[in-house]
């Protein structure tokens, strides 16, 4: 009998501290994506001299996008993300110019010190625009002019408050625009970003000063105008001491299928500043997604057409103010 016992007792420990393994394991968690492209130009040569002249996907033929992988711990109170990420994709997000060796894209700590608010400290994505770096989580594979102009990631201290059922709001200081190591300056940047069940009114400011973004103003938001429908939507207003951009765009979403959807990006962007008749520019993105399991394809068609300047080139090598592509992107996340 005390055998039986004694055994009972070890089968009781034993199953107890596996629990407990387990759970521990469970608070780690691995994800990440991996994506390529191929890109041809339908009014201009396939050559390293043409592009949209936006972030990320600027390269013909056959090209890598980025791989990343995101390694988070999460505790009862406290947790941490790090995000490695690699390729051309990753590199032009992280302004490092080495596309080999893996580069940090985010890296973070977090304590939620009450239900209602969470201190994150670290390098994070930035919280401005409708469009994220990681392909994935974007509906059109190119990305837009606003979210090239703004800026990818901060490097500081940020709040975050729950203030209800349908109310956030955020506060942060952070190195200047885009400076992801310190800031050389001793100048430091202010945001902050009030929600409101989907929508997001956010707001940043630096002295501009040294390559420094200035003062911007982003609204980021959408609709579920139907089960199948929904209508993403972005503005924003930058001013750097009298000059900057503006500009704002749409999302048209129409899911035909579980596997399939077509959407469209419609987006006005203009220079501000001193003088008149500042380039403009007409951007329309038709981008299909079709998702196999964790698999997407995404066909893309894409036509900017520039007012008041001529960036590119056509066939035959002259100047042009419009640009026309075809883009077949594949995205395997995990």
């Amino acid at each position: 009998m005390k055998k039986i016992i004694t055994l009972s007792m070890f089968l009781i420990a034993f199953s107890l501290i596996a629990q407990e393994d387990s759970e521990e394991k469970k608070k780690f968690s691995f994800s990440g994506s991996v994506d390529a492209y191929f890109q041809t130009y339908l009014t201009a040569p396939d050559n390293e001299e043409v592009s949209f002249g936006t972030a990320f996907a600027d390269q013909s033929g056959f090209a890598l996008g980025m791989g990343n992988v995101i390694i988070s711990y999460e505790g009862n109170k406290v947790g941490a993300v790090l995000d490695l990420v690699t390729g051309p994709r990753g590199s032009a997000a992280t302004f490092n110019s080495d596309i080999v060796d893996g580069i940090v894209n985010q890296a973070y700590v977090y304590w939620n010190v009450s239900e209602g608010t969470t201190l994150t400290f670290g390098r994070w994505n930035t919280f401005l625009g409708y469009e994220v770096i990681a392909p994935a989580a974007n509906f059109n594979y190119s990305t837009s002019y606003l979210f090239s102009s703004g800026p990818f990631s901060h490097l500081g201290l940020k709040a975050d408050f729950a203030l209800g059922d349908d109310f956030s709001l955020m506060l942060a200081v952070t190195n200047p625009w885009d400076t992801n190591n310190i800031s050389m300056t001793g100048e430091y940047a202010l945001g902050a970003q009030l929600g409101y069940s989907g929508q997001y009114l956010n707001l940043y400011y630096d002295s501009g000063e040294h390559g420094g973004l200035g003062f911007e103003i982003d609204y980021t938001g959408g609709f579920d105008l139907t089960d199948s429908f929904y209508l993403g939507i972005n503005a924003a207003y930058n001013d750097n001491d009298g000059s900057g951009f503006y500009g704002a765009a749409l999302y048209p979403q129409l899911a035909t299928s579980d596997s399939f959807s077509i959407g469209l990006r419609g987006e006005y962007f203009s220079l501000h500043g001193d003088g008149d008749d500042l380039p403009s520019v007409f951007a329309t993105t038709l981008t299909g997604s079709y998702t196999i399991e964790d698999f997407i394809i995404k066909p893309e068609i894409r036509l900017d057409s520039w007012s008041n300047s001529m960036p590119y080139i056509d066939n035959d090598g002259e100047a042009t103010d419009n640009l026309a592509a075809f883009t077949l992107a594949a995205i395997y996340t995990f």
